[in-house]
C-alpha cells in the first residue's frame, strides 16, 4: 500500500474512533439523579475529572473539544477529529457560559442544558433553511475544557 494511502486509512480511522468516542448514551433524554443541577436548571456530571484548580470566567476564551446531541440521540454538531475551537464564554448559550465556569483544565464533563439555556429563545435569521437551525428543547452536550487563556 502507497504511503499516502496508508495516510489517508490512518486518517479515517483516527475519525472514525473519534466519532465513536461520542456515541450518545442512555441517559441523552434526561439527567441523571446524581448529576449537579444549578438553580437555572442545567444539570452536569463529571466524566473525567481535570487536572487544573483555575476556573474560567464568564468571559474567558476556552479552548474545547465538544460533542451536542437532541434528547433523542441525534447527534447535531461535534468538534472531535477536528482543531479544537476557541470561544470566548460571554460569545456562546447561555448554558454554555454557565456550565463551562463549573469546569477546570482536563474536565470532561455531560450537561443537560434545557432549553431556555439553549436556542429556544434565540431568534432566526431571515431566510435559514429549516434543516440549518439550531435544534430547540433541551440539549445535551459533552464538553472537554483543554486549555482557559
Amino acid at each position: 500500500m502507497k504511503t499516502a494511502a496508508r495516510l489517508a486509512l490512518a486518517l479515517l480511522m483516527a475519525t472514525m474512533l473519534a466519532v465513536a468516542s461520542c456515541a450518545p448514551t442512555d441517559d441523552m433524554a434526561a439527567p441523571p439523579a446524581d448529576a449537579l443541577r444549578t438553580p437555572s436548571g442545567l444539570a452536569s456530571k463529571v466524566l473525567r475529572v481535570g487536572v487544573g484548580t483555575r476556573h474560567p470566567g464568564p468571559t474567558a476564551l476556552v479552548t474545547v473539544h465538544y460533542t451536542g446531541w437532541t434528547t433523542d440521540g441525534r447527534m447535531f454538531d461535534t468538534s472531535v477529529g477536528q482543531t479544537p475551537p476557541a470561544f470566548p464564554l460571554d460569545g456562546v448559550i447561555p448554558g454554555w457560559t454557565e456550565g463551562v465556569q463549573l469546569m477546570v483544565e482536563g474536565e470532561k464533563r455531560r450537561f443537560w442544558i434545557p432549553g431556555h439555556l439553549a436556542y429556544d429563545n434565540m431568534p432566526v435569521p431571515e431566510g435559514v433553511p429549516e434543516d440549518q437551525r439550531p435544534p430547540k428543547g433541551m440539549l445535551v452536550f459533552d464538553i472537554e475544557l483543554i486549555r482557559i487563556r
